[in-house]
C-alpha cells in the first residue's frame, strides 16, 4: 500500500493536502488573488511563448501555471467525499480555463496571419494529441500526487508542472480560435481535457492508496465507488479520440513512405527526377516531384503501384513542373 512507502514523519496528513488544494480554504483572499496573478501571468508567458515559437519560454510558463492545485484539489475532494471542495475546484478550473483562453483570444490579434500558425511548432504540438499525451498526464498525476502527500518532496512539484501541458493548450486554443482555426482550437482543447482527467484519476488513486479516505475529516456518507465510476467513464470518452489521432497518425506516417517511395519508382528512370516530402490534406496526400525534362511519366503506371500500397479510399495528387497537380487516385 503508498501508505507504507509514506514515512510517518514525512507524510502529510489530509487536513494539510486540503490545506494546499483548497483554494476556498484558510487565507481565502491570499489564495485566490495569488491563484488569478499567477495564472494571468502564465497565461501571457504561454501565449508569447506560442507566438514567438519559443519552447523555453512555453516551459516557464508552465513552472509558474497554478491550474494544478485545483485540478488535484477534484481528487482530493472525491477521495475524501467532500462534495463542496470537488465543485469549487471545478469552478475554479473552468474560470482559468476562460481566463487564458481570452487571454489567447486578444493576442490572435497579434498573428499576421493564419497560416503562420500552421507551421508553428508550438502550436502543431498542442493541436494534434495522442494517446501518448494521455499515458504523460497519467504519470504526471501519480507523481504529482506522490509529492503532495509527503513533506520532503515538495521540490519536485514545479518538475511535475514542466512535464504536464495546462496553460499552454489553452493559449493555443484562445489563439487559433481568434484566426478562425476551429479544428486546431478543438485540438488543443481536447488535449487540456485529456490532461485534467488524467490528473483527476491518477491523483485519486495516489491519495486512496494514501489513506486518505479514512483520514479523520473524510465523508462517511459519500458514494465514492459512484464519484469513480463517473470519473473513469468520461476519461475512457477522453482517451478514445486520442488513441484513434494515434493509429491515424502512424497510419498517415507509413503511408507517406510509402507513397514517396512509390514516386521515387516511378521517375527512377529520370536521373535528375527529384521527389520531395508528402503533405496531407484530410485522406489526400500530395508528393512533389520534379523531372529534368519537365514531362513525368505515364500516370497509369503510378497508380497502379499506389494500389498496391495504400488503401484505396486515400486520394494522391502528383505536384509537378510549375505547380501543376495531377490527380492520380
Amino acid at each position: 500500500m503508498l501508505r507504507n512507502l509514506i514515512p510517518p514523519s514525512q507524510r502529510q496528513t489530509a487536513a494539510e493536502v486540503t490545506e494546499a488544494l483548497d483554494l476556498g480554504s484558510g487565507d481565502r483572499a491570499g489564495k485566490r488573488s495569488g491563484f488569478l496573478i499567477m495564472l494571468v501571468l502564465a497565461g501571457i508567458v504561454a501565449i508569447a511563448g506560442v507566438l514567438t515559437d519559443s519552447t523555453a519560454t512555453v516551459i516557464g510558463a508552465m513552472i509558474i501555471a497554478p491550474l494544478g492545485t485545483p485540478i488535484l484539489g477534484i481528487a482530493l475532494g472525491i477521495v475524501t467525499g467532500h462534495l463542496s471542495l470537488v465543485v469549487r475546484s471545478i469552478l475554479w478550473v473552468l474560470l482559468g480555463l476562460g481566463i487564458v483562453i481570452v487571454l489567447g483570444l486578444a493576442f490572435s490579434l497579434f498573428v499576421a496571419t493564419p497560416e503562420s500558425l500552421e507551421t508553428n511548432s508550438q502550436v502543431l504540438g498542442r493541436t494534434s494529441p495522442s494517446f501518448m499525451d494521455l499515458v504523460a498526464a497519467l504519470a504526471t498525476g501519480f507523481a504529482g500526487g506522490f509529492a503532495m502527500c509527503r513533506r520532503d518532496l515538495s521540490a519536485v512539484l514545479p518538475g511535475v508542472a514542466i512535464a504536464i501541458s495546462l496553460v499552454p493548450p489553452l493559449g493555443v486554443v484562445g489563439v487559433c480560435a481568434g484566426q478562425g482555426l476551429w479544428a486546431d482550437a478543438l485540438g488543443a482543447l481536447w488535449l487540456f481535457l485529456s490532461n485534467v482527467f488524467a490528473l483527476v484519476i491518477a491523483g485519486s488513486i495516489v491519495f486512496t492508496l494514501a489513506g486518505y479516505a479514512r483520514d479523520p475529516g473524510s465523508s462517511r456518507v459519500a458514494n465514492r465507488r459512484r464519484a469513480y465510476v463517473i470519473v473513469t467513464v468520461l476519461t475512457v470518452i477522453v482517451s478514445i479520440p486520442l488513441a484513434f489521432n494515434s493509429a491515424a497518425s502512424v497510419a498517415l506516417a507509413r503511408w507517406s513512405v510509402a507513397i514517396q517511395q512509390t514516386a521515387a519508382q516511378w521517375v527512377a528512370g529520370d536521373e535528375g527526377a527529384v521527389v520531395s516530402g508528402v503533405t496531407w490534406s484530410g485522406t489526400t496526400a500530395t508528393v512533389g516531384v520534379r523531372t529534368s525534362g519537365g514531362t513525368t511519366p505515364p500516370v497509369d503506371d503510378l497508380r497502379e503501384s499506389l494500389s498496391k500500397v495504400i488503401p484505396s479510399f486515400v486520394g494522391v495528387v502528383v505536384d509537378a513542373e510549375q505547380g501543376v497537380e495531377i490527380p492520380v487516385q
